[in-house]
């Protein structure tokens, strides 16, 4: 029950994200909604489909597309009476991907895949949402930014998960864990700048 309920509050944050990414590009609020629905489930649902998933979750469930239109209309009305903070949609965005990341390996476990797989799924379904929302909004999505750390958040908490539950941590506790390590390192690279080494090469000298 406490999974599912973060299940819940990862879908509101990610459509949270996806809300003030849309308003800062100014659209409409048909837009403001798509946007948040494909950064909210947009991840799940390929996963979902990579698992050959039927019925895909919100599908399933529809709760999960009542609590994005809820998230969208309480954002819209919030930031119509108060600024957000400059780096809200970050913050949102680093609690999304904790929530999503374990969950969908949590997801992946029950097809008894192989733990690299479910690392896999469990990045994909944390992260296939924001990349979406970027394309969407024409900006280069954040996971290919240079050096940042947020796939790498994902892979490295759900590794913790699993590892836990390797060494005999209850279900929830190991997820709590994961999640605190995914949410941690992503707050950590927003607030100190944390980054990635840089593989770089350098054109030859022309030989003239």
């Amino acid at each position: 029950m406490v999974l599912y309920v973060l299940d819940l509050v990862g879908v509101a944050v990610f459509a949270i994200s996806g809300a003030l990414a849309a308003g800062r590009k100014h659209l409409d609020l048909l837009g403001v909604v798509v946007i948040a629905v494909v950064t909210a489930i947009g991840g799940g649902t390929l996963r979902d489909i990579l698992l050959d998933r039927h019925p895909v979750f919100w599908i399933e469930n529809p709760i999960y597309l009542s609590v994005i239109l809820s998230s969208v209309l309480l954002t819209v009305v919030y930031t119509n009476f108060f600024r957000p903070p400059q780096k809200a949609l970050l913050v949102a965005d680093a609690f999304g991907l904790a929530l999503f990341s374990i969950s969908g390996a949590q997801v992946a476990e029950q097809f008894q895949l192989a733990p690299l797989l479910i690392v896999v799924m469990g990045t994909i379904t944390g992260a296939a949402g924001g990349v979406l929302r970027d394309v969407l909004l024409v900006d280069i999505p954040v996971i290919l930014r240079r050096g940042r750390i947020y796939a790498t958040a994902a892979i490295a908490g759900i590794m913790v998960y699993l590892g836990l539950q390797a060494l005999g941590l209850e279900q929830t506790w190991a997820a709590l864990s994961g999640m605190a390590i995914v949410a941690g390192l992503r707050l950590a690279a927003i607030i100190w700048g944390l980054m990635l080494p840089i593989f770089s090469l350098s054109d030859p000298p022309l030989k003239h």
